[in-house]
């Protein structure tokens, strides 16, 4: 397929990873685009290491397995650099894209030789800032939009805004700060 694009996320459970890649096929859907988004369960609990993933296209697609090969990957905890081959089979013509303070960079030692494109986002600061607490999905789903160029940014802002608007539509302080969330996000991702 000419215009494949797979994202693979890894995250902890409680942190959104699969809430994320859900939220992404949406919109990607919504675009007339085919798309798939799963995660990959095993005996998670709050807190343990989960894999997530996505595949988009604007062709149908046969292949439903684990991405072993994907040209994005998302990082939603950094600590998982240290435990986990994050950048494992990541495409060097690709990119990942990590939640975390610090620069591309410092990042890159941790990422076990991967000589692709390296971006970060400090995701927890900005959803703090916009949201009031810790909820790094938002921002990381901006920030690989933006790296990724898979959705047109504008309309991927648009959609959001609508989904935020129907899911939250009893939170105004919410959809507010999601949608903060994912306009900085997009303006602040490094890399």
């Amino acid at each position: 397929m000419k215009d494949l694009v797979e994202i693979r996320w890894h995250g902890r459970g409680g942190q959104g990873a699969k809430t994320a890649s859900l939220l992404l096929a949406d919109a990607a859907f919504g675009s007339g685009k085919y798309v798939q988004g799963f995660p990959e369960y095993g005996p998670e609990r709050m807190g343990a290491p989960i894999t997530a993933y996505n595949r988009i296209s604007s062709e149908r697609m046969t292949v439903h397995s684990n991405i072993y090969e994907p040209d994005f990957v998302v990082v939603v905890d950094e600590s998982l650099l240290a435990s986990v081959d994050c950048a494992a089979g990541l495409k060097e013509n690709g990119a990942i894209v990590v939640n975390t303070g610090k620069s591309p960079e410092e990042i890159r030692p941790l990422l076990r030789g991967y000589k692709g494109r390296v971006c970060t986002i400090d995701a927890d600061r900005i959803s703090a800032e916009e949201l009031g607490a810790v909820f790094p999905n938002t921002p990381m789903l901006g920030a690989i939009v933006k790296v990724s160029g898979v959705l047109d940014a504008q309309q991927f802002l648009t959609d959001m805004e609508e989904s935020f608007e129907h899911k939250f539509k009893t939170k105004p302080d919410v959809i507010e700060g999601n949608r903060k969330a994912l306009r900085r996000a997009m303006e602040e991702v490094k890399g």
